[in-house]
């Protein structure tokens, strides 16, 4: 048995908004390794709507709390959709430049702090944009924006020498997770969809080297 605790980071995508189970990806995830009988503590410091411009003053001393020198602490990073939405005559919410700065500033200081893991941006069901809220205010998301930090992403963790999930790829034209995405609102998904993130990262090989020590 492998006892971690683990501190996933990110923003809507990863506090599971849209599940009405509220598990989310990662709450999926730990219910099913410790099925599989490991001792996992799951900390969701995910806040919905967060950049990365938002989630690189906060994580760090959100993070120190959970995981004291003393435990087997990990950390897993997930965001990106959010910086890439147009806000409504406010413009990119955080350019391509700025983010990947913003994720190698994180990662860096991660990665030398705790083992750390990073799954990259989901696709959004760009037909059900923008997305409105209640205040007025819309945010229009869109997959080449994604696609494109997707790829930086990618490859400044793979000069990190961190591991990274590409789900942007392997969900892009997946009915079942449309079906899920367009049940919900286009951006989110439900709690289905959510599982099938979950599944990606359990079968991860970099995931599985965590767990099956």
């Amino acid at each position: 048995m492998t006892t971690l605790r683990i501190c996933f980071v990110g923003d809507s995508i990863t506090v599971g908004s849209g599940d009405t189970g509220f598990l989310g990806w990662p709450g999926h995830l730990c219910v099913a390794e410790t099925a599989r009988g490991h001792d996992v503590t799951l900390y969701n410091n995910a806040v919905r709507g967060d950049t990365s411009e938002m989630i690189r003053p906060r994580w760090r001393q959100e993070c120190d709390v959970r995981l004291p020198d003393h435990v087997n602490g990990r950390l897993v990073f997930s965001f990106g959709v959010n910086d890439m939405a147009e806000e409504s005559g406010a413009g990119i919410r955080v350019s391509v430049e700025e983010s990947v700065a913003n994720a190698q500033a994180m990662l860096a200081e991660a990665r030398a702090w705790r083992p750390t893991l990073m799954i990259g941006p989901i696709p959004i069901i760009e037909d059900m944009q923008p997305y409105v809220f209640p205040n007025g205010i819309a945010y229009d998301f869109n997959n080449a924006r994604i696609g494109e930090l997707n790829q930086r992403y990618a490859e400044l963790c793979a000069t990190l020498d961190i591991p990274f999930l590409d789900v942007f790829a392997t969900l892009s034209g997946n009915a079942a997770w449309e079906a899920s995405q367009r049940g919900c609102d286009g951006v989110h998904v439900l709690g289905d969809g959510y599982a099938m993130i979950a599944a990606l990262v359990a079968e991860w090989p970099a995931w599985r080297a965590w767990l099956d020590q």
